[in-house]
C-alpha cells in the first residue's frame, strides 16, 4: 500500500512538473514585449514579468534580435588581456551599436580563463584545473567569421581552439542546446541554481538572440540553466549557449539612457541600471 502510494504521488510531481512547464510556455508565448528598434536588422525586446508567473517567480528579460548577415550589421569581439573593462566602456570605445558580457575571467588578475582570440590575435590561453580537466565553460565556443556568429561544440581533442580557423574565437558555455539537441547539465549549483544569466541563441531562421535575465533581486529571481535552456526554446532557439553570468551580466545599448545599460547589473545591490561589473571581453553589434 506504502509503495502505491509513494507511485501516485510521484506521477502527481511529475505532472504537476509538466503541466507547470507547459504553462510557463504559454505564457512566453503571449507576452507582450515592448519592442524598440535599435537600427535596421537589430531590435530590442524587453519584458518584466512582475506576477510570479514566470518558472514560479518574477523575471525581467531582455534580449537583441539581430539578423546574422556579417554585412551592413554585424559581430565583432573585444578583449583586454590582462585588464577588466566595464561592458559601456568596451561598446563606447570601439563605438558600437550594443554589447554584451563575455565570458569568465581572472577577478584578480584580469584577463579570461578561457581561450580567446581577436583579429587573428590569442589574447588569452585556457587555464585548466590541477589535473587538466577542461572546464564546461571551455567546451564550447563563440565563433565570428566575417561578420557572422555561429556557436560550436568541443570535439574532444585537447587542441580544438587552436584548430578553429576564424579570427575570432571566444570559448563559453556551457553548452545548453545545439542544433536541436539539449546537451546535459549536472547539478553543480551553478547549473541548478537561480542567477543572473547571460546567453546567445540561434533561432531557426538564423537571427541571433542576445539574452539577459537579471537576478539577485525580489524584482527578478533569476534562472537555473535548465529554465535558461527552456527558455531559449520558447524563443525560437535550436542552438543557445551560456556566457559569464552573475554581476557580469550586462546589457548595453549605444544611446540608451543610464549610460546605455538596459538590464539591472547587481554589483551594487540595487534595482538601478549603475551596478556594471569590469570584465575581459565582450559579444559587440557594429555597423559598417
Amino acid at each position: 500500500m506504502l509503495k502505491k502510494i509513494q507511485l501516485l504521488i510521484l506521477i502527481s510531481l511529475c505532472g504537476f512538473k509538466a503541466f507547470a512547464q507547459q504553462s510557463d510556455s504559454i505564457i512566453v508565448a503571449k507576452t507582450k514585449w515592448q519592442k524598440t528598434k535599435i537600427a535596421r536588422q537589430i531590435a530590442l525586446y524587453q519584458h518584466h514579468f512582475q506576477q510570479g508567473n514566470l518558472f514560479g517567480a518574477n523575471q525581467n528579460v531582455s534580449f537583441l534580435e539581430v539578423k546574422n548577415t556579417g554585412k551592413k550589421i554585424f559581430f565583432a569581439l573585444a578583449a583586454e588581456e590582462k585588464v577588466l573593462v566595464t561592458t559601456s566602456n568596451f561598446g563606447k570605445r570601439d563605438t558600437a551599436l550594443a554589447a554584451v558580457n563575455g565570458n569568465f575571467f581572472d577577478v584578480k588578475n584580469g584577463g579570461s580563463v578561457d581561450f580567446v582570440k581577436v583579429n587573428g590575435k590569442i589574447v588569452n590561453i585556457n587555464q585548466f584545473d590541477k589535473n587538466g580537466v577542461r572546464a564546461r565553460h571551455q567546451q564550447a565556443a563563440v565563433i565570428i567569421k566575417k561578420g557572422k556568429i555561429e556557436i560550436a561544440k568541443w570535439d574532444g581533442t585537447p587542441d580544438w581552439e587552436n584548430k578553429i580557423v576564424a579570427a575570432d574565437v571566444l570559448l563559453n558555455g556551457p553548452l545548453l542546446t545545439i542544433n536541436n539537441e539539449d546537451q546535459s547539465l549536472d547539478t553543480t549549483a551553478f547549473n541548478r541554481l537561480r542567477h543572473p544569466r547571460t546567453c546567445l541563441g540561434i533561432k531557426h531562421n538564423g537571427k541571433i538572440i542576445l539574452l539577459t535575465v537579471d537576478g539577485r533581486n525580489d524584482l527578478s529571481a533569476g534562472m537555473s540553466l535548465f529554465e535558461l535552456t527552456r527558455l531559449m526554446h520558447w524563443l525560437g532557439c535550436e542552438s543557445a549557449i551560456n556566457f559569464d553570468g552573475g554581476g557580469s551580466t550586462t546589457l548595453w545599448v549605444n544611446g540608451f539612457p543610464d549610460n546605455g545599460v538596459v538590464n539591472y547589473p547587481t554589483d551594487n545591490k540595487k534595482w538601478d541600471h549603475q551596478g556594471e561589473r569590469k570584465v575581459a571581453n565582450v559579444i559587440l553589434i557594429k555597423k559598417r
